[in-house]
């Protein structure tokens, strides 16, 4: 998932949208048997449910149907109206059945069968079944579906690209998305159309979950007030208020663990900034904090103990985040086509000095494109990005020896200027002018900025990448794969052998074979280094006194359900 455009819009899910200890993914024990489920806002009096409601404010969302949600502002709204098959519990280090109970896969990790949870139902009271889930999948694909027809088509259908049937359905020549079979009302059989191992974790999306019929009825209506199957329901009579508000309410006939509190308001604000005020002011429960506020923040708020879980005490979160900020470079053109190059360019930059001066310590450094916490992360994967300036200065001088104070070598570097990207970039230009590289500015809007990427009409610019799902490959394939020329590997990179390696990896069944496959497809992109990364995120999330307990996962979904407020 590539990130959005400033800093408000924190990467989370979805591509064109990591914890402490190491991911403890079993795929080889759901291939040999299965899982089991695990048991009023300012400025809006009648926004509130009655009772306690939770107060959080987020920026305009792009989406909050399942068929298009992309980014962590809508995926916070749908996550909370939609429960997917599976889950990954972080905490458990473990990946969950969720709306099934339970599932199997084929001895070739080819089909999987979903067993769905008896008795579950959708906030308008239709039963949860399997053919609801068929419907939810193909409507994200099929351009004919009464959503795609509406409001065009879905950015995020490549989630299912794996399912037989993807790419028929996806051009329109088919009305059946061939690979999703309903044997029963409770069963959910999906066919690949090659070996992946890992497709139950591409089932924990969020977008990837059951509509009930009233979806295709009116498609409208559906896109702005969605009716789900997750713990709270939009408030009734209300919809999705562009640039204003959200408000949900607990759904009391949810199949699992009702709601604690009784409403969430979610209060939309144009910038993280304004959000800020509003939450000093009292008026939320949950905000982004700005850099500028983050040293404030944590003496008042108190720090977290594990990053991620507000309580008493200890309500500013800066939990890491399985996501990367990195340089893109274009390796078809002069003089990014050159490795060296590219290595003394990255072992010029001081990113211990971007995270520390301009983020207050709360990014760190990145030694690579895969951040900690992901299963198959390795410290100082990538040799190449350690800070280094008379390495720098050896690659450097193989391709443009220094002549004087310059190489003669004038670099363009394109970004977009919001979101507090210019700070990072004019870091960047400091340390290049210091090995004798000249560095001027292309500073197009977001828009422009990814045609230029598209069209390979850069040399090189700045990019972020946050997991979709939290695996290796869903960095390695998107970002280095030939497969992805022309889509999310702008780099135009492409490597035969790495191409072999994450072709293999996939096929794995074990977890430890098939990560240490990956990891040699990466040591090679490591040392190839068609992206130069700069750093990984963290969460700079605060909550108000009222939150007594309130979990928000290193994805920045937060667990709304499960939140304690005082009186």
């Amino acid at each position: 998932m590539a990130e959005m455009k400033n800093e408000f819009h924190q990467p989370v899910v979805g591509r064109r949208a990591f914890v402490g200890g190491t991911l403890a993914a079993s795929s080889l024990a759901f291939l040999a048997a299965c899982g089991k489920k695990d048991a009023p806002a300012a400025g809006s009096a009648d926004a509130a449910a009655e009772g306690v409601t939770l107060n959080f404010s987020i920026n305009n969302p792009v989406c909050i149907d399942p068929y298009n949600v992309q980014e962590d502002q809508g995926t916070q709204v749908e996550f909370q109206l939609f429960d997917s098959l599976m889950k990954y519990d972080f905490k458990a280090e473990e990946l969950k059945p969720l709306a099934c109970e339970s599932f199997e896969a084929s001895e070739d990790a080819t089909k999987f069968t979903f067993h769905l949870i008896e008795g579950a139902k959708f906030h308008n009271g239709d039963p949860v079944t399997s053919a609801d889930f068929k419907r939810g999948w193909t409507r994200l694909v099929s351009p004919k579906s009464a959503i795609q027809v509406d409001r065009g088509p879905s950015q995020i259908a490549y989630h299912l690209s794996q399912v037989k049937g993807y790419d028929e359905l996806a051009a329109g020549d088919a009305d059946d998305f061939a690979g999703l079979s309903c044997p029963d009302d409770l069963t959910f059989v999906v066919e690949l159309s090659a070996a992946y191992a890992d497709f139950p974790y591409v089932c924990s999306h969020p977008a990837l979950a059951p509509v009930p019929a009233a979806a295709d009825e009116d498609a409208n209506a559906f896109y702005l007030a969605p009716i789900g199957n997750g713990a709270f329901m939009m408030k009734p009579g209300t919809k999705w208020e562009d640039g204003q508000y959200i408000d949900l309410v607990r759904f009391d006939d949810y199949y699992g663990d009702k709601a604690v509190v009784d409403g969430i308001h979610f209060g939309i604000q144009k910038d993280i900034e304004t959000s800020y005020k509003e939450f000093q002011a009292g008026n939320f429960d949950v905000a982004d904090v700005p850099t500028a506020q983050i040293d404030a923040c944590k003496a008042e708020a108190g720090e977290s103990k594990d990053g991620y879980t507000m309580s008493e005490g200890g309500r500013m979160l800066l939990g890491s985040e399985p996501s990367t900020y990195y340089l893109v470079c274009n390796t078809t053109v002069e003089p990014f086509n050159n490795a060296d190059f590219r290595k003394g360019v990255s072992m010029a930059i001081n990113r211990e000095a971007i995270c520390k001066s301009i983020f207050k310590g709360t990014r760190t450094p990145a030694d690579g494109i895969v951040p900690p916490g992901m299963d198959g992360y390795r410290e100082g994967a990538w040799e190449f990005t350690a800070y280094d300036v008379d390495k720098a200065n050896e690659f450097l001088d193989k391709v443009a020896p220094m002549n004087g104070d310059s190489r003669g070598i004038e670099m363009v570097l394109s970004y977009n200027q919001d979101g507090g990207h210019k700070e990072i970039m004019e870091s960047v230009i400091g340390d290049l002018a210091k090995v004798g590289i000249t560095v001027t500015s292309d500073t197009p809007e977001w828009s422009a900025l990814l045609s230029k990427y598209d069209n390979m009409d850069f040399q090189i610019g700045r990019l972020g990448w946050v997991a979709d799902y939290p695996i290796m490959d869903n960095f390695l394939y998107p970002l280095f794969h030939s497969d992805s020329l022309g889509g999310d590997n702008k780099s135009g990179y492409s490597n035969p052998e790495v191409d072999k390696l994450i072709e293999e990896a996939r096929t794995i069944v074990d977890d430890a074979q098939r990560v240490a496959k990956m990891q040699e497809a990466d040591a090679i992109i490591g040392a190839d280094l068609p992206v130069i990364p700069l750093m990984f995120y963290t969460h700079t999330l605060v909550g108000s006194s009222r939150v007594k307990n309130l979990y928000i996962d290193p994805q920045k979904k937060a667990y709304l359900a499960g939140a304690e407020l005082t009186a």
